[in-house]
Order: C-alpha cells, then structure tokens, then sequence
C-alpha cells in the first residue's frame, strides 16, 4: 500500500466517516457495549457484555476506512503510515471519550474504539469490595492492579486516584499511552503525561519524575525491565507508585516482575519487591445474572506472612494466604471473590466455576449453600444474537 501524501490539508476533509463512526458510537453507548471494531471491507461489530456482535449491515470500504484515520489523526497521519499502530483519544462529547487504536491489516485499515466515560466512579459506585478503601491512605510503596485487557483496571485506577484526589494534598503524575480518565485538581495538584505527546516513554517520564517533586506517580503500564526497575525504586524512596500489569492473580503477578530480570539480579529484585510492595488487585470481569458485568477481586496486601512468603520464594502459598486473612486483613482470593459474588445471587454457579482458578474445590464450598439462594442464568449479550446484523437500527447504505 502507497501513501504518496503524508501531509494531510484538512481543508479538503469532508469528515463523512467520522459522521458515521459517530452513529456507531451513539449505537455502542446506547446498548452499553465496551468496544467499536471498524474494519476495511467489514461490517461493523462491536463489543457488548463480552461477546463481538455484527451491528449494521453496512461495511466500510478500503478506501473509507483509509479516510478515516486521515479524518481522525490529522497532523499526525505521517506518524500512523510509519509505525503502523497508533494511539489516541477521540473526545464524543463532555461525556464520553473513546480510546482509539488504528492500525494497518492486510485489507486496509482497521481501528478499535473503547468507551471512556468522563464521569470518574467511585470504589462504592464500582461496588468493588470496601477493603480497597485503605490503598488511597499508603503514604508510599507499590500497588498493582492486574487482569486481561478489557478487565478494568484502568476504571479501578481511577477510582483509587480520585479517592486521593479528594482526601489528600498531595502532587500526583500520571503517565499513560494514551491519557484515559482526565482528573480535575481538586485536594490534589495532577499532572498528566502521554505517551508520545508528552514523552517519548514510560521509562523516560518516570525517570523524569523522581526530579519533579511527586508524592503519587501513576505508571499507566509497567512494560520492562528498566520501568519496572525505575517503579521499585521510586517506591523505595517513599513515593506511591501505582502501575498495571497484564497477570491473572497475585501468584503470577509476583512472579513476573521478578522474573522479567535477569537471573543474577532476581535475589535483589524479590527482596526489593517484598519490602515495597503494599497490594496487588488482580481483576476479572464476569456476567452477572441480569447479563451485565461485574468485577471479581483477588486482594493481596503486603501483610508479614506474605513479605515472608514473597522473600522466601513461598509463592504457590500465597493463594491460601489470601483467605486466612479475610477477616483480619481484607484479603481474598479469586475464588473468595466469585464465591461471595454467588452468595449474593450476582452471578450464576456456571460463571462462578467457568472463572474460578479451582473450580473443583470452589465446588465444594459452594456445596454449603445451595439451595439458599437463587441461581439465575444471565441472558446471552443483552438478548442480541449474532445473527443480527443491525442492532443499532442504522440504515443499510452498503
């Protein structure tokens, strides 16, 4: 594919794909999906409570989805025809923003729109469990919130800041790719830093904010070794470091970041990990019965028995670590979490099982307390099928 003009002249854009990709995201907020798929030569899909769905009949041609990404990233067109892949953030309205990712395929070009709503929801509103009310009053250290994409950990993450945001006075940096939750100064200064637009990379502005008087920084993603390793030491020297990582619980989240160095350097990095380290949130969204979704929360607080766990390379008994200290500590495992999810009739026994990392000993436990509460099966993708190829009721102009 040859793209002679690099520079685009706006004034020749007449925005027409950008109208209609507005009509999808109306139709995706409407129907309270997550995800826009725009794809040359598709349909359009989108993603609701989990499921990719087909959403009209209409497909966008190799040469609309081209007009697209020219439409849409404008000045920085040249950049996405020579990396390939591009971020950014595409603002709806005072509402609602979406994170935009286009990138180039064999067909043409496809992009990938995520809703973000403006709105911040608190740690209540996100009915996430209340012992994660005592992260936003560490003074230092490291906090992890883990999961798949797509598992919320960056609407977690922002619940956790505005909760600081309203209760200290502290100076917080966020450094993300790109920026999703935008934070108004309220008890707290913030400052907010993306990707490529405000520095070159998270290792970069994270070592540029040691120098720049932080009491929090947010690490949008700890993606290597040198940021990882900038992470540990900014916590070390009794600053708040949040970050994300792409693990499914606690167990495995430990045994990344030490793993990822090299293996004359692992000693240091565990002893590092397990004075520093305050919690890890690994998450898990899953279908409730009312087909909508809620999050699942492993809870790790750094508490004696797990620093001693973690130094001496004790980490297939973290799990059970967990849920010996529910009561004292507010910890959980993931089975915990689902477990109490099922008791209070939110979720169905197939999902509790279908998500549990034992689902032959959650089982068990459940065994306990059938029969005294509901068991509902939530409907499949709000009542769409995948054969309907227009829920969002837009006119078929293919």
């Amino acid at each position: 594919m040859e793209y002679a003009e690099y520079d685009v002249d706006t004034s020749e854009l007449t925005f027409e794909q950008t109208e209609r990709v507005r009509r999808y995201m109306k139709g995706l907020i409407e129907h309270e999906g997550s995800d826009l798929h725009i794809k040359a030569n598709a349909q359009v899909r989108a993603r609701i409570n989990g499921e990719i769905v087909p959403v009209t009949k209409e497909k966008f041609t190799k040469e609309d989805s081209l007009k697209l990404a020219k439409e849409m990233l404008r000045g920085r067109f040249k950049e996405f025809v020579e990396k390939k892949e591009i971020d950014f953030v595409y603002i709806y309205d005072e509402k609602i923003r979406f994170r935009g990712n286009m990138f180039f395929q064999m067909d043409g070009v496809s992009a990938v729109f995520r809703v973000i709503p403006v709105e911040i929801k608190s740690i209540d509103e996100l009915e996430l469990p209340q012992a994660l009310h005592k992260l936003p009053d560490i003074p230092r250290g490291l906090v992890l919130v883990t999961g798949v994409t797509g598992s919320g950990k960056s609407t977690t993450l922002a619940a956790l800041i505005d909760e600081i945001n309203r209760k200290h006075k502290r100076h917080v940096i966020t450094i993300e790719d790109p920026i999703e939750f935008v934070h108004k100064d309220r008890k707290c200064l913030i400052n907010q830093r993306s990707i490529g637009q405000d520095s070159l990379s998270f290792a970069n502005a994270l070592r540029a904010a040691l120098r720049e008087d932080p009491d929090i920084i947010l690490v949008g993603e700890m993606r290597d070794v040198e940021t990882i390793d900038t992470a540990l030491h900014a916590a070390e020297t009794g600053h708040l470091v949040f970050s994300t990582l792409h693990t499914l619980d606690a167990k495995e989240t430990i045994n990344r970041v030490i793993s990822v160095f090299p293996a004359e350097d692992q000693n240091r990095v565990r002893n590092t990990l397990a004075s520093v380290l305050e919690g890890v949130l690994s998450q898990r969204l899953v279908k409730t019965v009312d087909g909508k979704k809620t999050a699942a929360v492993e809870i790790l607080f750094n508490t004696s028995y797990i620093q001693k766990l973690i130094l001496e390379g004790r980490d297939m008994e973290i799990k059970d670590a967990l849920d010996d200290g529910t009561q004292i500590y507010g910890t959980q495992s993931f089975d915990t979490a689902l477990l109490k999810l099922y008791q209070k009739g939110r979720i169905s026994e197939e999902e509790a099982l279908r998500n549990a990392s034992s689902p032959n000993d959650l089982k068990l436990r459940m065994e306990g307390i059938q029969g005294t509460i509901g068991h509902g099966q939530g409907p499949t993708s709000a009542g769409i099928s995948e054969h309907d190829s227009d829920i969002f009721g837009l006119k078929d102009d293919s």
